[in-house]
């Protein structure tokens, strides 16, 4: 089973929890696991997507207590980490795929850009080098896109 991290914001808009909603489902389908964050917003519409595709989902959760997670996760692994988890998240991903998001999904995207990892990015940040070159965040603008590049990056 191949395993995708899914990063976005606690507080979703409710385009990007649809559109999360429906990238969890579709991963689901194409026997893909998901390891995220495992809170609210983007996070638990993945997962909830997941769930009713009887998909498997995996939150690495910033507390100590497993029952910080959102309800949708297969698993919910307490790290006491804190923000710190989130290098876990995208580490644990074949691909990390961005919706959405604030701050934190900036970070872990320099993390997995750093990592060399794929990230398909939808309706969040892109990224530039210091001398204005792009740096490799494929855009994508469809959660149907979002698993096909994911798919292709991934094999």
């Amino acid at each position: 089973m191949k395993w995708f991290s899914v990063i976005g914001g606690s507080q979703a808009t409710s385009d990007e929890v649809a559109l999360a909603e429906e990238v969890g489902r579709r991963l689901a389908e194409a026997d893909v696991g998901i390891v995220c964050g495992g809170g609210a917003g983007v996070m638990e519409a993945a997962c909830r997507g997941a769930a009713e595709a009887k998909g498997l989902s995996i939150g690495l959760l910033p507390g100590g207590s497993a029952d910080e997670g959102n309800r949708w996760l297969t698993a919910s692994l307490p790290t006491g980490m804190g923000e710190a988890r989130n290098a876990l998240v995208v580490r644990a991903g074949q691909v990390v795929i961005a919706i959405g998001g604030g701050l934190g999904t900036l970070a872990e995207i320099a993390l997995a850009l750093r990592m060399g990892k794929p990230v398909i990015a939808l309706r969040t940040w892109t990224a530039t080098a210091p001398d204005g070159a792009p740096l490799p965040v494929i855009a994508v603008s469809s959660a149907s896109e979002v698993v096909s590049a994911a798919l292709r990056e991934a094999s």
